[in-house]
């Protein structure tokens, strides 16, 4: 063993492949630009409810002039004597007759637009979310070290749905309410300038208004987002280590503390709510006052006769349909702007790039034996605290290896370096002669087994636990697997056996029963490099004695890693290395550590006494 004692050069800050998580800034580039990238498969689809606006615009400007018409044809107008009242009731009729054709339309071509815009949303939503989930699955470990998994699960959750409206409404009706609101401006000043510009006077108090709503309604939305994903964030860690709570009699203060939060959320929400309180009042009202000068202003020139009754009607409900799109248009912006804030979280969540990245065409060895080098291996999880310093070591296939040390001193390191779950920053780790950076981690991966000392149980059946989801693994091999390591001797007492249901993390069961799944699970996968982090602590009398015969039918044929407190376990390792504050102190076999008389036998003595 080759031991460096050069320091890296003092000043020199490392590239750590370390991401800051989900930062909470500014996103850069255009986050609306990408959303509608989404809709670029959905084109044909987009086309056909844009031309069913466009007929349901028509439709809705039509109604009232149709109406209109009716007014002056058939209640108002000159008749002759004798025709007059048969005429005039067929005239009712057939305008009744095809106002009623005119809501049919509307409601055919408004139901189609809408089930198609529902479900380019549903649509867009699930790529969405898939696209995001797939990218947290490549990011690596030091990414979810150091962001709260509540805030994860905030992006994918609130956030992936904020955008749902968007697609599946509001763009659609953004469009229509322009469209309609832009129409409505056009019949009336063709029908009658001075009563549009009637119409027209309030406009400046709804663009003040429209103005003060959207300024108001955004950074309001913002502090109740913000809100919420601190809640989950909190309710996630905390339901989490609800057991601990319990332990030390925290329940009261973490209510407190739960409450301070859902109180901030509760204002957050209730002011929200308020700025709409005080928006659609306002436009209704002034809409009401725009209605009150069109009648005051031309009341006398419909009794003159200069105005018909028609043209009043007309403008009546022209006044009513002009200002409700453009209250619409003023929530739908900020349901819009709402939409873009949610996508630039989960863009800035895309963005986050994975630092262990692989090569493109890596170098696949038909097999790997399990020959483990570490060659003046440099690490840091950050900066340069350093947690191995120049470490090297050979671990030859098929050898049990054991590191040893006091915590901290870098043992789980080198574990999760060698499956490359953190790259490091010096030197070279080795598997079979070659750079693990030159291989395919997904080969690296399938041929380490490892188990660790908290196990982590999925929902699910005890099956789809041992295979993971994996179908190639048979039931004949689970269960193989489940009786090699002692396994079926609890599962076979359960009343469904392989398919008894498993609660969140394996709640009902022991410490030991969920190891003996966790070695089960290992040996289904059938590693050539097995790795045992504190794989026999805190196990329970009942099952202790099988996990020793588990342990020892998992490390037959296989190269061994073993990291263990409880030096009784890995006495009869090939060879024991003891790190002391990231370095290697001392390696040997157990009898030859004792004979040094160097930390191992303290350690040793230590135990003992």
């Amino acid at each position: 063993m080759t031991v460096n004692k050069k320091e890296p050069a003092a000043g020199k800050k490392p590239d750590n492949g370390v991401h800051e998580g989900i930062a909470d800034v500014h996103y850069e580039g255009s986050a609306m630009k990408r959303l509608l990238a989404y809709l670029k498969p959905h084109r044909k689809t987009l086309a056909i409810c844009v031309t069913l606006v466009i007929a349901l615009t028509v439709l809705d400007l039509y109604r009232p002039i149709l109406i209109g018409d009716a007014i002056d044809r058939y209640i108002t107008g000159s008749w002759q004597p004798g025709e007059e009242a048969q005429l005039r009731f067929m005239g009712v009729l057939k305008a009744a007759g095809l106002y009623v054709l005119l809501l049919l339309a509307r409601f055919i071509c408004n139901r189609r637009q809408m089930l198609m815009m529902q479900q380019v949303g549903q649509d867009i939503i699930y790529g969405v979310r898939n696209d995001l989930f797939r990218h947290v699955e490549e990011l690596n470990m030091r990414f979810f070290d150091i962001t709260p998994v509540g805030k994860i699960v905030t992006r994918l959750t609130n956030d992936v749905e904020s955008i749902n409206e968007m697609f599946s409404n509001i763009l659609i009706k953004l469009f229509q309410n322009v469209l309609k609101i832009v129409g409505l401006a056009v019949i009336m000043l063709s029908l009658n300038v001075r009563m549009a510009l009637f119409s027209f006077v309030f406009l400046p108090v709804v663009a003040a208004l429209t103005y003060f709503f959207r300024r108001m309604s955004r950074k309001a939305y913002q502090i109740t987002r913000t809100r919420l994903t601190d809640m989950n964030t909190y309710l996630s860690e905390h339901i989490s280590g609800m057991k601990v709570i319990q332990l030390f009699g925290q329940e009261i203060k973490k209510l407190h503390e739960f409450s301070d939060k859902n109180d901030k959320l509760y204002q957050a929400g209730f002011k929200e709510m308020m700025v709409y309180a005080i928006f659609r009042p306002g436009i209704y009202f002034t809409s009401i006052l725009a209605l009150a000068l069109v009648i005051v202003a031309t009341s006398s020139s419909v009794l003159e006769g200069s105005i018909t009754l028609g043209t009043m009607f007309i403008f009546i409900q022209y006044i009513k349909s002009f200002f409700e799109p453009i209250e619409e248009l003023a929530e739908q912006f900020s349901s819009l702007q709402s939409a873009v804030a949610s996508a630039e979280k989960i863009f800035t969540l895309m963005d986050v790039k994975p630092t262990i990245t692989e090569k493109e065409h890596p170098v696949k060895p038909d097999a790997i034996r399990g020959r483990i080098e570490f060659d003046h291996v440099w690490f840091a999880y950050q900066g340069e605290d350093w947690v191995l310093k120049d470490v090297s070591f050979t671990i030859e296939p098929g050898q049990r290896v054991a590191f040893v040390g006091a915590t901290g001193a870098g043992k789980s390191s080198i574990l999760n370096l060698i499956g490359r779950y953190y790259d490091i920053q010096k030197g070279a780790i080795r598997i079979d002669g070659i750079d693990i950076r030159d291989m395919s981690r997904e080969q690296i991966r399938r041929a380490i087994g490892q188990v660790q000392q908290d196990v982590f149980i999925f929902t699910g059946d005890i099956r789809s636990n041992i295979r993971l989801r994996d179908e190639t693994i048979t039931d004949a091999q689970v269960e193989a697997a489940a009786r090699e390591v002692n396994a079926d001797r609890f599962i076979e007492r359960l009343p469904w056996k392989y398919d008894q249901q498993v609660t969140e993390r394996g709640a009902t069961f022991s410490a030991g029963q969920r190891q003996l799944l966790s070695f089960a699970r290992t040996l289904a996968y059938d590693p050539t490099i097995l790795i045992l982090d504190e794989a026999t602590a805190n196990i329970d009398t009942e099952t202790e004695q099988w996990i020793q015969e588990a342990v020892q039918r998992l490390m037959e044929g296989r190269t061994t890693i073993m990291v263990a407190h409880r030096l009784s376990t890995i006495q009869h390792a090939d060879r024991i290395i003891v790190m002391h504050h990231g370095r290697i102190r001392e390696s040997g076999t157990h009898q030859e550590l004792l004979e040094q008389d160097g930390i191992y036998k303290k350690l040793y003595l230590l135990q003992i006494a």
